[in-house]
């Protein structure tokens, strides 16, 4: 029996709901097909997102504000839903299961948006403008029921995949050895790597078939993707190990909260009664007994027992796990009540991560705009304003392996330390070089401008006589700090998190870069809002990017930018990580 406890992981069960075996599951074998997976969804859910605006518009024939807003808020709901992903993996069903379910789910989306766009009775009919007042007929009816379900059934599949895929590969280390800390630490550097591999084939040659061939074959195309990534994932299977799902987070989480609550309240309220002298306060531990700080014995007052006393951080919550007679549904172990502080802990965290990310949307957006009016020759080819992201892509894809095996075996050396650079110092590091990339978009649109001005071109469509080179800049710092963030964000909530609830909070990472998109959207919105409202031209607004005020609004990204790291400071410095290999 011994034995037999020793040759297994415990708490964890192969594919087959079996006890999962040591040197027979998990380990970089296992995580390799995750990694290969996650090239063919990226690539499945990017080819039409990256593009999804231009389909809306030119074929839907959505106004140009209305697309925005649909394509926004699809991408939206799909990294929002990672969180639901992530939590019914910590609760109810594996990882294993979660992708397996939401790779099918986005199939379905997918396969309704090819045979849509197949199909020319499925959409509106092709926009011939006689003149100004016969509009073209929108998508509507039927139609829009069938573009809409085919939508976000594909974002609630992609929600599920990043909500279960990144830890589903995590979860495959040990993390009691030093040689499984260093393989998971690589494994999510290369989870990002894999992310711009999947990007670059869909930014690239998927978006020039959607473009020169027809919405037909790329959506076909992502179809067929995401459908080979069931088997390739599948052909994983006898060497995973999946988490044995523990139950709901989000109940243990509110539980603590209510006990605290009431206990505080009953403590106060019984304050005149007189107290029994007792050596210290009781805590019920994690098996259910009640242990006393000052006395050892356990209830047989045969054996002695470890204690297990709350951390004095966040001790408002201590009173959850004291023993005072509260009612059954509201006691708490010592564990449960350390579990949420640890939540509580990376809370902030997170919340300085938003900000980083909507300087990211800038890139989708304005930064387009900018290299249109600009000279995008390179040599004879003439490169699409669309298609810069294949520079912070490529950037990526250079940097992580780099990363990987040149500066973090350097930071060890140097630092002698396991991590070489801890996870706060990466997301640290990536909030830095988001002020840089503001402060260079900033300074490129102000050279940009006096160009146009000095050349009398403020009126004109006329490509600039500057390269579009000086755009790509922010690109790459903007890249470079995406890098940074992305792979420490998932491997720090992964480690940092309890195990109970690790799929959710690395499910943290997706939900960030969905509200660093609203956020930007809601922040144009105020600055036009504010600047019209005092009897100027509002900054964001008119169709003529010339008129725009966008070295302004860069400026005021990079001072938010610069707040928003100050207080990522405060909270950095002052977290304390769990200790390596403990049990959690």
């Amino acid at each position: 029996m011994d034995e037999a406890h020793l040759n297994t992981w415990q708490g964890y069960v192969d594919w087959r709901q079996r006890p999962a075996l040591k040197g027979r599951h998990g380990g970089m074998l296992a995580a390799s097909f995750v990694l290969v997976v996650e090239i063919l969804e990226n690539l499945a859910y990017l080819a039409n997102a990256s593009n999804l605006v231009l389909y809306m518009s030119k074929f839907m024939h959505f106004s140009p504000s209305s697309s925005a807003n649909n394509v926004t808020n699809f991408m939206g709901t799909a990294f929002l839903l990672a969180l639901l992903g992530g939590y019914l993996a910590d609760a109810f069903v594996t990882t294993y299961r979660i992708y397996l379910t939401s790779a099918a789910i986005e199939f379905m989306g997918l396969l309704i948006l090819t045979i849509q766009a197949h199909v020319a009775s499925l959409k509106p009919p092709p926009c011939i403008l006689v003149n100004a007042n016969s509009p073209c007929q929108g998508v509507h009816g039927a139609q829009a029921v069938m573009l809409f379900a085919g939508l976000y059934l594909v974002a609630l599949g992609v929600g599920g995949i990043k909500g279960s895929l990144p830890p589903h590969g995590a979860e495959q280390f040990d993390e009691t050895t030093t040689q499984g800390r260093k393989q998971r630490s690589s494994y999510f550097n290369y989870y990002v790597f894999c992310l711009s591999c999947g990007a670059l084939i869909a930014v690239t040659f998927v978006v020039w078939i959607e473009d020169n061939k027809g919405w037909q074959w790329g959506f076909g195309i992502s179809t067929a993707t995401i459908l080979m990534s069931i088997p390739v994932f599948l052909l994983g299977s006898p060497t995973y190990r999946t988490k044995i799902p523990s139950g709901s987070p989000i109940t243990t989480m509110f539980k603590v909260l209510a006990a605290s609550i009431y206990d505080t309240c009953k403590s106060k309220n019984s304050g005149k009664a007189v107290m029994t002298i007792t050596s210290g306060p009781t805590y019920i531990t994690e098996t259910g007994d009640k242990t006393e700080t000052g006395d050892q014995e356990d209830s047989r007052g045969k054996e002695k027992v470890p204690s297990q006393e709350p951390t004095e951080s966040l001790n408002f919550l201590n009173e959850a796990a004291i023993n005072q007679n509260a009612p059954p549904m509201l006691e708490c172990t010592v564990k449960q009540v350390e579990d949420v502080k640890v939540v509580l802990r990376i809370i902030p965290i997170f919340m300085s991560t938003i900000m980083l990310n909507c300087c990211l949307a800038q890139l989708s957006t304005f930064s387009v705009q900018q290299a249109a009016t600009m000279n995008t020759k390179l040599g004879s080819l003439k490169i699409p304003p669309a298609s810069l992201p294949v520079f912070p892509v490529l950037f990526i894809m250079i940097l992580a392996p780099a990363y990987n095996h040149v500066i973090i075996p350097l930071a060890r050396k140097i630092t002698k330390t396991e991590m070489g650079i801890t996870h706060l110092q990466r997301i640290g590091t990536g909030l830095f070089l988001s002020i840089i990339a503001m402060a260079v978009a900033a300074l490129v649109e102000t050279k940009r401008k006096k160009v146009a001005a000095k050349l009398g071109l403020l009126n004109s469509a006329k490509p600039l006589p500057l390269t579009f080179f000086w755009v790509a800049l922010q690109y790459l710092f903007l890249g470079s700090a995406d890098l940074f963030t992305l792979a420490g964000m998932m491997e720090f909530f992964f480690t940092e998190a309890p195990s109970r609830m690790r799929s959710l909070a690395t499910s943290l990472s997706w939900a960030s870069l969905a509200m660093g998109y609203y956020l930007s959207s809601v922040l144009v919105s105020i600055i036009n809002h504010v600047t019209s409202a005092y009897g100027h031209t509002p900054w964001l607004l008119g169709s003529n990017l010339n008129h725009y005020h966008l070295e302004r609004f860069y400026w005021l990204m990079c001072i938010l930018s610069g707040l928003n790291f100050l207080q990522y400071l405060f909270w950095a410095s002052r977290y304390k990580y769990r200790s390596m290999g403990s049990d959690n």
